[in-house]
């Protein structure tokens, strides 16, 4: 079997009295999709903190491409790309200078033409990638973020609540930018608790509750309908 991009191994996390994470498990392949479901508070935003190393598992570990992100931070690090809700732009500079200016910052050296490749590719529409990145949508900054995690060569995606906010062809424009970044060979983990888009672009669905994987979830074998009642019943039982 070959290694995971992501593996995490009976994790948990304790704020004072309270387990966020209670015994976590979640295995991640090279070009997989994973959706954890869960409602605000189920440990979705403390999983990915635990990822990127800024937090510090209390009993287990998390490890990325084989690096223990408690011990060795920074070297894990190197292979995430964590993509917020919001993704932060500089407003006055345009998507092009953006995507130039972060992938400076990771030691690159990009063209005008292979920046222009690269939005292009995450679906960032031409005439948009010379405008001001103050008059982006949500989800033109989510473009030049995945522009972004593509030109690093990140092997694990991170995505926190990505199609919050988006018009449904927004969001269905998003899914099919995700996808694209699995069949590239991208481990992605998505934290959301959009039902409807799940189905669409995961390969596997884990529904977080109590700080574990209450249930892993084959989302081909399951329609919209189905697949809201067992959250549902997993909510009520939180």
């Amino acid at each position: 079997m070959t290694e995971p991009v992501l593996a995490i191994r009976g994790v948990t996390k304790r704020f004072g009295p309270r387990s966020a994470l209670n015994g976590l498990d979640l295995r991640i392949e090279a070009g997989e999709v994973f959706a954890l479901l869960g409602p605000n508070g189920a440990g979705k935003t403390t999983t990915i903190n635990l990822i990127l190393g800024f937090l510090r598992a209390d009993a287990g570990s998390v490890e990325v491409c084989g690096i223990d992100s408690g011990r060795e931070p920074l070297a894990a690090r190197r292979h995430v790309a964590y993509i917020p809700e919001q993704v932060a732009l500089y407003p006055g500079m345009t998507g092009i200078e953006n995507l130039r200016y972060f992938t400076t910052l990771a030691g690159l050296s990009l063209d005008e033409s292979t920046c222009r490749t690269l939005l292009t590719d995450a679906g960032l529409a031409a005439e948009a990638q010379d405008r001001k990145a103050g008059r982006y949508s949500k989800g033109m900054r989510q473009k030049v973020g995945i522009a972004i995690a593509v030109a690093r060569e990140a092997q694990l995606l991170l995505l926190d609540e990505p199609t919050s906010g988006l018009d449904p062809s927004a969001s269905a424009e998003f899914s099919h930018v995700v996808r694209a970044a699995a069949a590239r060979g991208t481990a992605i983990l998505m934290a959301t608790h959009d039902l409807y888009r799940i189905k669409e672009v995961a390969d596997r669905v884990g529904v977080l509750q109590a700080g574990r994987i209450a249930d892993e979830i084959d989302p081909a074998t399951l329609d919209h309908v189905a697949l809201e009642q067992i959250y549902i019943e997993r909510l009520a039982a939180a």
